[in-house]
């Protein structure tokens, strides 16, 4: 869904307006002001096991329900898996699959080739207005040059903004790394990073979101809990740490 478009002061004091939609995880829109601007690619990085493929499926769950047409890319699991863990959380793709209104591929991490141009033409050619790429931490498999990763990053990146859509990336922090992502590169070439966090302490296992960066928009501060269950992910934003 395409929300209202608020009032957004530049510099220079003029009044622009920006268009946003919903991104279906509660709690998330209020902590964007609205909605994520439309037409932004946005890194969604974090450790393994906090929930960054949940949060990719959510996201394209309501472009569904709102009538738009949805493209998953995967390197990593493969389509039946992920549909079929969809399912737990009531999501039914393949009803959407058979309507043509839902595409989700797999992309072999070492057969990348000139993945540009085919994502390029299916998105012009389906006309999909919201695309996610999990992950692209596996890059580094078909790409053992760190220079030609980051540059094929970066040109990604531009042509997801070229094609109009409203995208995703997932990444993968490692242990005890400095940056928000394994090649360092993405989270300075999207519009907007939102980093989820994990800590498992004793029996317990904590997690939390914060909104590192968006372009376009403003924004609250922080870390706020996130809650994973049968529904989803549920962000607790009045329980945030400011």
């Amino acid at each position: 869904m395409v929300a209202k478009s608020k009032k957004n002061v530049s510099k220079t004091g003029i009044e622009k307006k920006v268009e946003r939609i919903k991104t279906g995880i509660s709690g998330l829109d209020k902590i964007l002001k609205g909605g994520m601007p439309k037409g932004s690619v946005v890194l969604v990085t974090g450790g393994t096991g906090t929930g960054k493929t949940t949060f990719l499926s959510q996201f394209l769950w309501k472009g569904l329900q709102d009538g738009e047409k949805c493209l998953f890319i995967t390197l990593e699991e493969t389509p039946e898996d992920l549909i079929n863990d969809a399912v737990l959380h009531g999501w039914d793709f393949s009803s959407y699959q058979k309507s043509g209104k839902f595409r989700i591929d797999f992309f072999d991490p070492f057969e990348l080739g000139d993945v540009n141009a085919r994502l390029k033409d299916m998105i012009a050619v389906n006309k999909f207005t919201r695309v996610v790429i999990d992950s692209t931490s596996l890059f580094g498999m078909y790409l053992n040059d760190e220079y030609k990763i980051r540059k094929k990053l970066f040109k990604l990146t531009q042509d997801l903004k070229d094609a109009k859509c409203t995208a995703l990336i997932s990444a993968e922090i490692p242990e005890d790394s400095k940056t928000l992502s394994r090649y360092g590169v993405e989270e300075f070439v999207v519009d907007g990073v939102i980093v989820l966090y994990y800590l498992g302490l004793g029996e317990g296992i904590f997690r939390n979101l914060a909104v590192r960066k968006m372009r376009r928009t403003d924004h609250r501060h922080g870390a706020f809990p996130l809650e994973m269950s049968n529904k989803g992910i549920k962000i607790l934003v009045e329980s945030g740490i400011l």
